[in-house]
């Protein structure tokens, strides 16, 4: 056990130095450390040089969990994701928790395996167990109304990729430009018109960009064919590609993500269907593997580095009580490589 005075239990160990310890050694009292520790500008320069001297000596350290309840500033962010699969759920988590970090901030990650209100609740439980300061939702915003939550009034909510309207602030990729882009460079290209692989009917992010594939479509005046939805995984792309293989005057696809267009190409091979020469295929994501894929991926490059960078400034500048609002979009850009060109009849008559 510790004794009273001195800093050495009764079997010789160490005890934890005390804030009183620091006092005792510089001459002040314990609320004047506490006012130290707590960056107080109005404590007298040479005092305070006292008190950091004898936490030096003492080898002090600031209880942080004690302080952050105390002033309800827990330096923490939580973030509540649909599973770590998604190559745009990890990179976006990878940006906040570097974003985090260079503003002082711990990330405490909550992934859910399945939608459900019941695994939503319990993380919005767990984070205010771990006692976070925010919270940013990488998930569709409706679960929230689905899970009848009421959120803690200190927590301040960010969304990703996400429909809040006027909740909560919201970040996402510009998803309409990004499909637009991939749509109009096919058109551009000579394609009667585009086919197009979507991601989950229940995806936002599919949504907006089925959405703008179909516009895109109409107001060029084409034709807009039956969508085929797969599920983001290369395999849906591959079963969806199976069934357009034998699609008559099909000559070019617009992909939802480069996971699936990976599966896409390889049943395009697989049944005898050259990229590009026969049809050309489009992505988006732009993932690190689309530069090496066979042909070399025509893809919709997403900025999920900055989607997390405006995720952390969003939270930081709410948690200054600043009102933050609405959607704010990062912008969307086409890298134009080798699985897209003008469709072979055109080529020919040309």
């Amino acid at each position: 056990m510790a004794t009273n005075d001195g800093r050495r239990g009764a079997r010789g160990g160490q005890r934890r130095v005390s804030m009183a310890d620091v006092a005792q050694l510089a001459g002040v009292s314990s609320q004047t450390v506490s006012r130290v520790s707590n960056g107080d500008a109005a404590v007298v320069e040479a005092t305070r040089k006292r008190v950091l001297d004898a936490m030096k000596e003492l080898g002090y350290r600031p209880n942080s969990a004690a302080r952050a309840l105390k002033r309800g500033d827990f330096r923490a962010i939580g973030v509540i994701t649909m599973g770590l699969t998604s190559t745009g759920n990890v990179r976006t988590l990878d940006a906040i928790a570097g974003s985090a970090s260079r503003a002082g901030y711990a990330v405490t990650l909550i992934p859910l395996d399945a939608p459900t209100q019941e695994n939503v609740k319990g993380a919005f439980t767990r984070l205010d167990e771990l006692a976070v300061d925010a919270v940013v939702l990488i998930m569709e915003v409706h679960l929230l109304d689905a899970a009848a939550l009421t959120l803690p009034p200190h927590v301040k909510v960010v969304v990703v990729d996400s429909d809040a309207t006027d909740r909560f602030p919201v970040v996402d990729t510009d998803q309409r430009q990004g499909a637009r882009a991939a749509v109009r460079h096919l058109l551009d290209l000579g394609h009667d018109t585009v086919w197009h692989i979507a991601g989950p009917e229940e995806s936002f992010a599919a949504g907006r960009r089925a959405e703008a594939w179909e516009e895109a479509l109409r107001t060029g005046g084409r034709a807009v064919p039956p969508v085929l939805r797969g599920d983001w995984t290369p395999e849906s792309g591959y079963e969806a590609g199976l069934r357009l293989a034998g699609e008559e005057g099909l000559t070019a696809v617009f992909v939802a993500n480069d996971q699936m267009a990976l599966g896409l190409l390889r049943a395009f091979h697989d049944r005898g269907v050259r990229v590009p020469e026969d049809v050309s295929v489009v992505g988006f994501d732009d993932i690190p593997e689309a530069a090496s894929f066979i042909p070399p991926l025509t893809t919709v490059h997403q900025d999920f580095a900055r989607v997390g960078e405006w995720c952390v400034d969003a939270v930081l500048r709410e948690l200054a009580g600043e009102s933050v609002t609405g959607v704010r979009l990062v912008p969307t850009t086409l890298v134009e490589r080798d699985s897209t060109a003008p469709p072979a009849a055109r080529t020919r008559e040309s």
